[in-house]
């Protein structure tokens, strides 16, 4: 079972966290991804994030500055979100996989089982 918390609205510029919580498994053997959707436009994969974080993997539109982690010990994920501009207006989804690796697959929708409700963020002046 997959839930996100946080997300609200924000001012360009401004920060939020997302918050995902995963419950049932043992997280470490999970990849965490983080999705997209705005208003009439596709499923965007915005980040993934194997159990060693070595190799967390970012969408260009969010690079440097979107930031994935994760508590396996708390069975938690965090998308740190900073700079925000209007164009990341969208419902925001955490997804999580049972392998050890994001792969070629991170971005899409097809990579992951389990899925959480969606939360919206929405940046606007």
């Amino acid at each position: 079972h997959v839930v996100e918390l946080g997300g609200g609205s924000v001012h360009p510029g401004g920060s939020l966290r997302l918050s995902c919580a995963v419950s049932g498994v043992t997280l470490d053997y999970y990849i965490i991804g983080w999705f997209r959707q705005a208003p009439g436009k596709e499923l965007e994969g915005v980040s993934c994030i194997p159990s060693s974080v070595d190799s967390t993997r970012y969408a260009d539109s969010v690079k440097g500055r979107f930031t994935s982690s994760r508590d396996n010990a708390k069975n938690m994920a965090y998308l740190q979100m900073d700079s925000l501009k209007p164009a990341d207006t969208a419902v925001y989804y955490c997804a999580a996989d049972p392998r050890l690796h994001c792969g070629t697959i991170w971005n899409l929708k097809t990579g992951f089982a389990s899925w959480g409700q969606g939360t919206q963020v929405t940046v606007s002046s």
